[in-house]
C-alpha cells in the first residue's frame, strides 16, 4: 500500500469492490481516502521529531466501514447530526424521515448513509480526488435529487481541505460535514484527555437527554464548555453540569464567530507528539465530540479503540436547526449551490 497510488480496499455484503486512494504533498504528507463513503481512512502527518504518525481512527477495508456504526472517517449527509422527531417541514409539506435514534429522532439522515455507499470518482490528482454520489428525489426521505461531490485536497502548507458541491432541484435540507476522529498521538495511542483544545466560540446549544438542543443559544461563560482559553478535554468533561451528563462528555455543538467566512475556528494540540491542528470552516457550528461511546471498537492495524480514544470537530449547521427559526437555516433552495469549505492543518510545536 505504501506508494501505490490506487489498491483494492476490499469488497462490499453485496460484492462490490472498493477502492483506496492515495493523496499526498510536497512534504511528505499523505492522505489515504476511500470511495466507500468518501472515507477518510488515513491520514499521516509529521510529528516534532520528523516522525509519521497517522492521526486518524479507521478500518483496514470496505468490510470495517461497512459494519462500523460510529461514523468513524465518515462523509455524512444529506443531513449530519440529529432531526428530532424524525421530520422536516419544507415548504408546508412535512417529510417524515427515518426514526434511527432513540426509535424517536433522526440521526445522521437514518441507516441509509452517504457514508455505506459506493462513490464514483470523477476526477484525481496526486493532491486531490473528487467523489460524486447522485442522491435521488426522496433519498432518505428528503426532497429533490442532486449530485454531491466532495473533494479532499492535500496542499503544501499540510493542510487537509475538503469540499462539498451540490445544486438541488427542489429546496432540500443539505448539512454536510466529516466525521474523523483525531488523536493527534497518533491512532492507536489510547486517551485524548490531555490534548488541548481552543473554539472560537462565545456560546453553544444545549441539548435535551436525547441530544435534541432546545433552542437556547447558551454563553460558555463560567461552564465546563468554555475553550476560548485552551485548556486539556479532560480538565472538566466529567463535571457536574447537565449537558456533560446528558452527553456522557462533549458531544455538543458551539456557535462559531466566522459569521459564515472560512476562518479558524478551532484547534487542537498534543503537548506528546507535538502534532497541533487548526480547523477552519465557512460553517457556523462545529460539533465536539469525545468519543464518549467507543466501546472496544476494532480498528486498522489491530488497534482497538476505546471511550475517549480521539476527538471529532464536525463542521456543521446547528442540530434540528430544521425547527429553530433562531439558528441558521440549513435550507437550500432549488437550483442554487451548496458550497461549503473545512479543512485541517498540520503544524508542529
Amino acid at each position: 500500500m505504501e506508494n501505490q497510488t490506487v489498491t483494492t480496499f476490499g469488497t462490499t455484503k453485496d460484492g462490490k469492490e472498493a477502492q483506496l486512494y492515495l493523496l499526498k504533498n510536497q512534504k511528505g504528507m499523505k492522505a489515504y481516502v476511500s470511495d466507500f463513503g468518501a472515507s477518510l481512512v488515513r491520514l499521516f502527518v509529521p510529528d516534532r521529531d520528523g516522525n509519521m504518525a497517522d492521526v486518524v481512527l479507521g478500518y483496514d477495508d470496505a468490510a470495517g466501514y461497512e459494519r462500523g456504526t460510529a461514523g468513524v472517517g465518515a462523509t455524512v449527509g444529506r443531513n449530519a447530526n440529529r432531526i428530532g422527531g424524525a421530520s422536516v417541514e419544507i415548504n408546508g409539506v412535512t417529510y417524515p424521515l427515518e426514526k434511527n435514534d432513540n426509535g424517536k429522532n433522526n440521526l445522521h439522515s437514518g441507516s441509509d448513509y452517504y457514508q455505506k455507499r459506493i462513490w464514483n470518482v470523477e476526477d484525481r490528482a496526486d493532491d486531490r480526488i473528487t467523489f460524486l454520489l447522485h442522491s435521488p428525489d426522496g433519498d432518505q426521505g428528503y426532497p429533490g435529487a442532486l449530485d454531491m461531490r466532495v473533494t479532499y485536497h492535500l496542499d503544501d502548507e499540510n493542510a487537509l481541505s475538503i469540499h462539498y458541491e451540490a445544486v438541488p432541484d427542489q429546496d432540500t435540507i443539505i448539512n454536510m460535514t466529516n466525521h474523523s476522529y483525531f488523536n493527534l498521538n497518533g491512532h492507536n495511542s489510547g486517551s485524548v484527555l490531555e490534548h488541548k483544545v481552543w473554539l472560537n466560540a462565545d456560546s453553544f446549544t444545549p441539548a435535551d437527554a436525547e441530544s435534541i438542543p432546545t433552542g437556547e443559544i447558551r454563553s460558555v461563560e463560567g461552564t465546563p464548555m468554555d475553550f476560548r482559553t485552551a485548556k486539556e478535554i479532560g480538565k472538566e468533561i466529567d463535571a457536574d453540569y447537565e449537558p456533560l451528563r446528558f452527553g456522557g462528555g462533549y458531544d455538543h455543538n458551539w456557535v462559531l464567530k466566522n459569521n459564515g467566512r472560512f476562518a479558524k475556528v478551532a484547534e487542537v494540540t498534543s503537548e506528546k507528539s507535538g502534532i497541533r491542528m487548526e480547523v477552519y470552516t465557512d460553517l457556523p457550528g462545529v460539533q465536539m465530540y469525545t468519543a464518549n461511546f467507543l466501546d472496544h471498537e476494532p480498528g486498522k492495524d489491530g488497534a482497538v479503540y476505546e471511550k475517549r480514544s480521539a476527538v471529532c470537530l464536525e463542521t456543521q449547521y446547528y442540530p434540528d436547526a430544521i425547527h429553530h427559526d433562531n439558528f441558521p437555516s440549513p435550507v437550500c433552495r432549488k437550483g442554487m449551490k451548496y458550497d461549503s469549505r473545512t479543512a485541517y492543518r498540520f503544524l508542529t510545536d
